[in-house]
């Protein structure tokens, strides 16, 4: 046993050798994928447990926010005929209008009608004016954790800056296309999509923990891998049971004890 125990940390200090040697890393992906097929059960529960605390995260500790949405039609022509300038400019005309929310002057007459106290940056992050492309309408949407203050907001949003812009950029009046409507869901966080992500980095960090391992475990467990990394043909096997051994150390500690007793 001594001698086979000798050998094996010869053939294992030559196996580390040749692979230190080696330039580029040589990774079987079959055996890898047998590998993590045997490991099948803690991937899948790495995976439960990501997606558990994804839940608590995101039913615990993530407030949830409501987003309503009013719209203003930019272009108010009297005459029932447009052209297409009148188009175009329109068009142009929404594009400047966006910068209106970014002015401090509106951020102030809705803190004053709401007898809000909000920052101009808070109003800033919780206001967002989009305009679909080929169209002439402005988004505005208010994103709150009140789904009653995030539909009043929007509203007064869109009613100030049909004044300022009237009044400052010396233009027809823009119409409101569209109240906004209370929210009854929340708009964030996103639990389904939370908790699908949480399944999902556990699947993954398991995976690559379990990849790291395979690739830097360079002990000889089979024959091929002599074969591979040493290019040395087995000749043979001998295979060593736990059980012989310890069937003879057992029958031994009998015979220590039998003539123990009989010098007794």
């Amino acid at each position: 046993m001594a001698l086979n125990r000798l050998q094996e940390q010869e053939l294992h200090g030559e196996l580390a050798a040749g692979v230190q040697e080696s330039d580029e890393l040589e990774i079987d992906l079959v055996e890898l994928m047998y590998r993590l097929l045997e490991k099948a059960k803690l991937i899948i529960l790495a995976a439960v447990v990501g997606a558990i605390i994804a839940g608590v995260i995101t039913f615990q500790f993530m407030t949830p926010t409501y987003t309503a949405t009013s719209k203003l039609y930019v272009l108010n022509s009297k005459d029932s005929a447009l052209s297409l300038s009148d188009l175009q400019i329109g068009t142009q005309l929404a594009a400047d209008y966006i910068e209106v929310f970014s002015n401090w002057h509106v951020h102030e007459m809705v803190n004053q009608r709401m007898g809000t106290d909000y920052s101009y940056t808070q109003l800033g992050k919780m206001v967002r004016v989009t305009n679909p492309s080929d169209t002439r309408i402005l988004y505005i949407e208010v994103e709150t954790g009140s789904p009653e203050e995030a539909k009043t907001m929007a509203d007064t949003y869109a009613l100030v800056a049909q004044e300022f812009i009237a009044a400052k950029m010396e233009t027809e009046m823009p119409n409101v296309f569209e109240e906004a409507l209370t929210p009854t869901r929340p708009s964030s966080p996103h639990k389904t999509r939370n908790i699908i992500l949480g399944f999902m980095l556990g699947a993954v960090a398991a995976i690559g923990i379990l990849t790291v391992q395979f690739i830097s475990d360079d002990r000889i467990r089979t024959s091929e891998n002599l074969e591979k990394h040493l290019h040395m043909a087995t000749l043979g096997m001998m295979p060593v049971t736990k059980g012989n051994d310890a069937g003879k150390s057992k029958h031994k500690g009998k015979k220590s004890k039998k003539r123990g007793g009989s010098k007794a």
